[in-house]
């Protein structure tokens, strides 16, 4: 009895061995914590590959962020990435929910019905989460370098063009209200308000209450948080 037990163990043993051993090295690669969102990073949690066998495929882990914001993967028991192939999300059955290709190192995207194009990055190398809408808009004061105010504008979450609206309240300098300033927007971790004609005007969060336009300069436009 003693001897059967010990062979089983062992058996079990090297059966998990195995299954570690047998992924390819694509999948091996996948092994480990991933950045699971949608295009605009509104929508960000954690995904976990293992190397151990599931009912269909590999194991996987979501964090319950994920299943708060994408619901379908309440259905994903699984996942596998033969060579040369797709990265396969799949159910309980085998069927695949969601398939990733890779477009570039460490990226992979999946149109998905229903949900857009969904992005897998590597955690380690994912950007910091998109500043949200409500911590951008409001009113500011435009001013160069530590001058007096030039202008007050207002960020609203209305949509305009490509962006949201933006608004000159009474009193600003010429200059500024020659630019014609209508729109806003966020592009990554910069700030664009855009003139009726010419490039947009980029700025980078300096703090919670002020962005620098960039490129830098010695005397430079800062908008300061009213």
């Amino acid at each position: 009895m003693r001897r059967s037990g010990f062979v089983l163990a062992a058996l079990l043993f090297l059966g998990t061995d195995a299954s570690a051993q047998s992924l390819n090295e694509s999948a091996k690669a996948m092994v480990g914590s991933w950045e699971f969102s949608n295009a605009d990073r509104d929508k960000i949690c954690i995904v976990t590959f293992k190397a151990e066998r599931a009912t269909s495929g590999y194991r996987v882990e979501f964090d319950p962020k994920c299943i708060e914001q994408f619901p379908l993967v309440r259905d994903v028991a699984g996942w596998n990435y033969p060579d040369n192939d797709l990265l396969h999300l799949v159910d309980a059955q085998g069927k695949s929910l969601i398939d990733f290709s890779e477009v570039e190192t460490g990226m992979f995207e999946a149109p998905t019905q229903g949900l857009g194009v969904l992005f897998l990055q590597n955690a380690a190398d994912a950007a910091p989460p998109p500043i949200p809408l409500d911590q951008v808009a409001g009113d500011w004061a435009l001013m160069r370098g530590a001058g007096k105010p030039l202008c007050t504008i207002t960020l609203s979450t209305t949509a305009a063009d490509d962006g949201f609206a933006l608004l000159l309240k009474p009193g600003c300098d010429p200059a500024i209200v020659r630019l014609n300033f209508a729109r806003w927007r966020l592009d990554r971790d910069e700030l664009m308000i855009a003139p009726a004609r010419g490039n947009s005007w980029r700025f980078e969060q300096s703090d919670a209450n002020s962005w620098s336009r960039v490129p830098a300069s010695a005397n430079p436009y800062v908008l300061v948080r009213q």
